[in-house]
């Protein structure tokens, strides 16, 4: 049942995310004002009493699952059983308690590592399962793509109006930038802003800058999201991306001259690229009727005019 009545009670777990943020903002700005969140300390999702309690006595009509216990990729390399245990028993919680309960419409969000470490680019929907996961993040991976493929049965054969999306790279307000922890985007806004703070001649950055990768503004992702929730029932995923990527030399340059830094680049080719190449075929998100709005170049300088409103030692963390 496709999201219309703006008094509708909408449950957001993670809300406090980069992605899950978002959606709430998104949602308030469209006028639904039943929206119901819980810190992770009011409710555990790895608690399957307490999420079980706690649909019983909500009653949501309609949920958004964007909570994941999510890191990069030396925290998925050494804590693999946590990565696909935490999300997979969240997953299995919320699934099972929004049918249990009647809720109206789920939606899912997956994530780019769900596809083959070799798929075709730019990747389709139909991609998923066709070859082997990329080692460094199977676990969560494999964890995903039982949370995509859970929807798609509870519909089958429930009848759940359970849909689930794949966000590409996202960037934007409450993102990450821990050095140590974020990812490209991010990383980069903090390096440069660091460097012209410090009067640095250079930034060094990994890498030749040549791998290409694509970017969507987090704001755009969350209205992408209440879009499928408004309109698609879809038992297949739905990719949500710009379908334009970008080399992280270029990347590179767009932050610098945003950020104002008059130093120079130097790129360190004795650290690893990565993947050459992650690219969404959009096509499918675009036919139903949703295009991002945001550029890349408008949505790097709104991230930076935020990270410049946070506190250091918030940002630090």
């Amino acid at each position: 049942m496709d999201l219309t009545d703006k008094q509708s009670k909408i449950y957001v777990a993670g809300h406090r995310g980069l992605v899950g943020s978002a959606i709430v903002r998104n949602l308030k700005e469209k006028g639904y004002s039943n929206i119901v969140v819980r810190t992770h300390k009011e409710l555990d999702l790895e608690d399957q009493a307490a999420v079980f309690r706690f649909f019983e006595e909500e009653k949501p009509e309609y949920v958004v699952l964007a909570a994941a216990h999510v890191g990069g990729i030396n925290a998925n390399q050494t804590y693999p059983a946590d990565f696909i245990y935490i999300n997979s028993i969240i997953q299995c919680n919320v699934i099972k308690a929004a049918h249990d309960n009647h809720v109206k419409k789920l939606l899912f969000l997956g994530s780019s590592c769900i596809y083959p470490r070799l798929a075709p680019q730019p990747m389709t929907e139909d991609a998923l399962l066709t070859d082997s996961l990329e080692t460094t993040n199977e676990a969560y991976a494999i964890a995903k793509i039982s949370g995509l493929e859970m929807c798609k049965f509870f519909k089958r054969q429930y009848g759940d109006d359970f849909i689930s999306c794949m966000p590409t790279n996202l960037y934007g307000p409450n993102d990450n930038f821990n050095l140590e922890t974020s990812h490209v985007l991010p990383a980069l806004i903090r390096k440069f802003d660091d460097a012209k703070k410090t009067g640095a001649a250079f930034v060094e950055l990994w890498g030749t800058g040549s791998p290409l990768r694509e970017f969507l503004y987090v704001d755009d992702m969350a209205d992408a999201c209440v879009y499928l929730l408004e309109h698609y029932s879809g038992e297949q995923h739905v990719n949500i991306g710009t379908g334009k990527e970008i080399s992280i030399r270029d990347l590179a340059e767009i932050v610098k001259e945003t950020v104002g830094f008059q130093g120079e680049i130097r790129w360190n080719s004795d650290m690893p690229d990565g993947t050459p190449r992650k690219l969404l075929d959009v096509s499918k998100l675009n036919s139903i009727g949703w295009k991002e709005k945001v550029s890349l170049r408008e949505g790097i300088r709104l991230s930076y005019e935020w990270y410049l409103s946070q506190d250091e030692k918030d940002l630090k963390k």
